[in-house]
């Protein structure tokens, strides 16, 4: 039986079961127990597990810090990580296939090199800028965001921020049913289902299942995705807990690397072409097993560890690149590229947080390590003939991938990383506090490339120049911050924080002499702001100004000149939330930043960027959220994000238009468990982009579209 069967009957038994059970009940009694609002004004007094490790809510972290509820993920109908995520202050996308679809940007800077993404607070290691787990919002608890250097809590790569996708966890309380089943515009549907509870006085455990499928919004844009998840948690005592788990994603998505432009503009009768090649393939998967211990050694001692292993496999086979040509007024494509990833990463992080009173003070401490190993095999077709050809825009044959060599093992790696973090919180008074953060970390890279011999055998040749075995990274970056709060539900806050950046990928580390001299780049922050509940809790807002400088860019004063690490870019912006329940029937949620992204001193190939925008920064982005409920059955939603402009390109002379889309959506409660929703995706049918692939070659998003679903919970 296919996975598709498995999971549509398995929605509908749950979904079954539920009206059944909730028969004897009228909407009118709970229909709230299934209509989720979105709006969560008190998230302020929530404590934050990505800001900080000392427990400490957002209204006692000198930095900012978000948060996204995964019911409130799934009432809103956002189909995708990258669709939730974006609705955080600041955030946008900068996802297109060679990313894997996961890229993102904030606060000036992009890429997986500078936003950091963690899974249950563990940092992901990318290949080339590429990270596809996990996979699916319907097994998410929550989504938080630390905006701005990361680097001491999570190490390098998080100088714009970091997001951390958080997951369920078993209830040892009671048990939970949950289940959605649905059908939309381009031919596409969905199963979703969860259970979990106890299973006696020390066991419990929760297991989520999802199925996706579509036809896409663009010729043969057929896409599936399956994700498994599963965890047993072991609680023998109040003072400890042993959790176990797996999480499984297997992804085939669009195989649409974008939409070419045709004299610098959008044109309505290719908007839907693909030029792809007809056996084209985007296939993912990832695999990830999680142990996690929590012990309570002490009044105010605990230890936590988690050692987890996290299998990727990924393959890219795709003819990528497509231009108009003015001359010939046909579409160029080129770049046919096969790439096959297998990435194995092992790791521990290990914890002990001590919160005793130093002399008559309040204060919580926190040291810690973390030990990674990244194990990569890289294969790839890239000594192939070039397929290059032209098409007419609007009718062409596809055709087939052109491959003369074989995607084969071209060089594997071998990544360690260790480092070694302290936090500690000092209360100085009832109002004011201290925080402060170190952390230092080394990286150690070999490569070996796989040389294939005339006589069909292979061998392995150290990659690294000048007779060198390995080449180390070894950075320590810090913070400090203070929070004043003259009131419980008001706090004003300032911070210093610093972090690094990795030219490049880590685990993919270039090896020619050149390169192989370069550090990472490094850079810090200064960010204020204040953040505050008001009207009894049903409001809340913040808000925060920052500045981040980033040194050390590579940079070449002229063609034939070495290349330097000299250049400098920087960002300064605000950003602002507002959350109001004004009722229990209506809730805004609102939010916005304004920033100045510049490259400061940049010069490549003897052409100076200076004073340009970097590529693939949006300057404003605004997001808006309405929800109505009329009577206790019914709600209503609205959403609202904008997007400004952007540059492909390091000379700002391809510029990508910005773009307002709105959702919207109904659900109606039919009993206090089961409940009909209509979801309308990009209400006005806007033509927009959400990034790009190549200067002119859009990655276009979805057209309007209509989503129909019932929803099960009890």
């Amino acid at each position: 039986m296919e996975w598709k069967n498995v999971g549509f009957w398995l929605a509908t038994g749950l979904a079954a079961t539920t009206t059944q059970q909730a028969g004897a009940e009228t909407a009118a009694d709970s229909s709230a127990e299934i209509i989720v609002s979105g709006v969560r004004p008190g998230a302020l007094l929530q404590e934050t597990e990505t800001g900080s490790r000392l427990g400490l809510t957002a209204l006692e972290t000198p930095a900012s810090v978000a948060q996204i509820d995964g019911d409130a993920i799934r009432a809103r109908g956002d189909l995708d990580i990258m669709s939730a995520v974006t609705r955080a202050p600041g955030v946008t996308t900068s996802a297109n296939p060679g990313n894997g679809g996961t890229a993102l940007s904030l606060r000036g800077f992009s890429g997986q090199g500078s936003v950091l993404q963690l899974v249950d607070g563990v940092r992901l290691f990318p290949v080339a800028g590429t990270i596809t787990f996990p996979t699916d919002p319907w097994n998410v608890e929550r989504i938080e965001l630390l905006n701005g250097p990361a680097s001491v809590l999570y190490g390098q790569g998080a100088l714009g921020g970091a997001v951390n996708i958080i997951t369920r966890s078993p209830n040892a309380e009671r048990t939970e049913f949950d289940a959605e089943a649905g059908y939309g515009s381009q031919d596409s549907w969905r199963a979703a289902a969860g259970v979990g509870g106890p299973l006696g006085e020390m066991l419990s455990y929760r297991i989520d299942a999802s199925y996706r499928a579509s036809d896409g919004y663009v010729d043969r844009g057929h896409s599936k995705s399956l994700a498994l998840s599963g965890a047993l948690r072991f609680r023998p005592s109040d003072s400890f807990t042993l959790t176990l788990r797996n999480d499984y994603g297997n992804q085939r998505p669009m195989e649409y690397f974008g939409t070419p432009l045709i004299d610098g503009a959008l044109v309505k009768d290719n908007q839907r072409r693909n030029y792809n090649v007809a056996d084209a393939s985007l296939h993912y998967r990832d695999n990830r097993t999680t142990l996690t211990a929590d012990w309570t050694v002490a009044e105010g001692i605990t230890l936590s560890n988690a050692a987890y292993r996290l299998t990727s496999k990924r393959l890219f086979k795709n003819l990528e690149s497509y231009f108009y040509n003015d001359d010939t007024g046909l579409i160029n494509r080129m770049d046919n590229l096969g790439i096959f990833h297998d990435q194995t990463q092992y790791g521990d992080q290990a914890t002990i947080r001590i919160s005793k009173p130093i002399a008559g003070l309040k204060n919580d401490l926190v040291v810690g390590f973390d030990a990674n190993l990244i194990k990569l095999t890289y294969s790839n077709d890239f000594g192939s003939d070039p397929q290059e050809d032209a098409v007419d825009p609007f009718d062409f044959d596809p055709g087939l991938f052109y491959d003369t060599q074989g995607i084969a093992p071209r060089y594997r790696t071998r990544t360690n990383e260790y480092s070694f973090f302290a936090e500690d919180r000092l209360a100085l008074t009832d109002q004011l506090s201290v925080v402060a953060g170190i952390r230092h970390e080394r990286d150690k890279v070999q490569r070996w490339n796989i040389v294939y011999n005339p006589d069909g055998s292979t061998s392995e040749v150290n990659a690294f120049p000048n007779g060198a075995t390995n080449r180390k990274f070894r950075n320590t970056t810090w913070r400090i911050g203070g929070v004043y709060r003259p009131t419980s539900n008001i706090s004003f806050y300032g911070q210093y924080s610093t972090g690094v950046d990795p030219l490049g990928t880590l685990t993919t580390f270039t090896t020619n002499a050149t390169q192989f001299a370069f550090t990472n780049a490094t850079g810090d922050q200064v960010e204020g702001g204040i953040k505050a509940m008001f009207l009894d809790g049903k409001g809340s807002a913040t808000l925060a100004a920052y500045r981040i400088v980033k040194k050390k860019l590579v940079a070449q004063q002229t063609p034939t000149s070495p290349i330097e690490q000299i250049g400098q870019r920087s960002a300064k912006g605000v950003e602002a939330s507002v959350t109001l329940q004004l009722t229990d029937r209506f809730g805004i949620d609102a939010n916005g930043t304004v920033l100045d992204a510049n490259f400061d001193d940049f010069i490549s190939g003897g052409t100076s960027y200076t004073g340009n925008t970097p590529p693939n920064v949006p300057e404003v982005a605004a997001n808006l959220s309405v929800y109505w409920a009329p009577i206790d059955a019914l709600r209503a939603n609205a959403s609202l994000r904008y997007v400004g402009r952007s540059f492909s390109d390091n000379a700002n002379s391809h510029r990508v238009p910005g773009y307002a889309v709105v959702d919207a959506g109904l659900t109606y409660a039919f009993t206090p468990n089961l409940a009909a929703n209509l979801r309308v995706y990009n209400l006005f049918d806007k033509d927009y982009a959400t990034t790009t692939y190549n200067d002119e070659q859009w990655i276009l998003g979805r057209p309007r579209s209509i989503d129909i679903s019932v929803t099960a919970h009890f």
